[in-house]
């Protein structure tokens, strides 16, 4: 389990992470979301000690990092899947490791066939392309069999069946009882994954909920109803005070009633309806509509103005002139 406490973080006159708490439970996938800047790196680099935090502290099973005698069977993390000597291979990599926590030999060689690199372990990690770095990286984090995992990014250049595989694997450990703590900004990944998210921007907490109620947060954009009697249809929204939108599938999308309002007016008018379904936001729909006051780097292209137009449009006839003649 991980215990954030008041965590806050200043580098000169910027505050990176602003009284940040929060705890990351065993049993469960809880996914940690962020706008870029947001603070996430610095959080996780606080909790495993290799930031200090300003304020607050970081516990991980009711202790700081750096108290544990075998840190590798407390906390396995994935920050960075290049930090390895591109010279050895991963197999030496591993045991290396192993060694200097006193992991047992065989436990190398069950990490690699766990995150299949049995065909490229005795290859030099140098050589590795961004996925089999990420699958090495898992393996390091994963050798002292610990019993809570962070994971920054995991699915960074995986393939689609290595990204299904380390979504399985995060449940899987989860379902073990162990913590898993998982960063990234694919929401789609994350809302097939995670079942409780801690969101934070610009160094604030935003929300520490399940994924479902962060979700509900937003407002569902419309409920999507299909009927053989159109008209019938458009005249009960219109009653109702709603306003029908057709979709081009043969379906419409009613807003400004609930599908509840709906069925109960087709249902008094004798209207047969064959679909009647909420459209609620996705997990990244709900991030994008929660987030945005939080957006540390937004692109805001300007629009060039008469003159600058102008004067390129010169520039360019001017070149194609001299182009021409040459």
């Amino acid at each position: 389990m991980i215990e954030a406490v008041g965590l806050r973080k200043v580098y000169g006159k910027k505050v990176a992470v602003h009284d940040l708490s929060f705890t990351v439970r065993p049993g469960i996938v809880t996914g940690f979301l962020g706008p870029n800047g947001s603070g996430k790196s610095t959080t996780m680099r606080m909790i495993v000690g290799l930031d200090r935090p300003t304020a607050g502290h970081a516990l991980v099973d009711g202790r700081p990092f750096a108290e544990h005698t075998a840190p590798l069977s407390s906390v396995g993390v994935l920050l960075d899947a290049k930090a390895v000597h591109t010279g050895r291979s991963a197999h030496r990599h591993l045991q290396a490791m192993a060694a200097t926590a006193g992991i047992p030999r065989s436990r190398v060689d069950e990490v690699v066939d766990l995150v299949g690199l049995r065909e490229v372990a005795r290859k030099r990690a140098g050589g590795f392309s961004l996925g089999m770095g990420q699958r090495l990286g898992i393996a390091s984090a994963l050798l002292g069999d610990p019993s809570t995992v962070m994971f920054d990014e995991p699915v960074n250049g995986l393939d689609p069946d290595g990204i299904l595989w380390i979504r399985n694997l995060m449940k899987d450990l989860a379902r073990q009882g162990r913590a898993v703590f998982v960063s990234s900004h694919l929401m789609s990944e994350m809302a097939l994954t995670a079942e409780h998210l801690v969101v934070i921007g610009r160094g604030r907490l935003i929300a520490d909920e399940t994924v479902q109620s962060f979700i509900d947060r937003v407002r569902p954009r419309g409920v999507t109803v299909r009927s053989p009697q159109v008209e019938q249809l458009r005249d009960l929204v219109a009653a109702g005070g709603g306003t029908l939108v057709e979709l081009g599938d043969g379906g419409f999308e009613v807003r400004g009633l609930s599908a509840e309002q709906i069925g109960d007016a087709a249902a008094g008018r004798g209207v047969p309806l064959h679909e009647l379904t909420t459209v609620r936001a996705s997990l990244e729909e709900a991030f994008m509509e929660l987030t945005a006051g939080a957006v540390e780097y937004a692109a805001h292209p300007e629009e060039p103005t008469p003159g600058t137009v102008a004067a390129q449009s010169e520039t360019i006839d001017r070149t194609n002139r001299q182009e021409v003649r040459q």
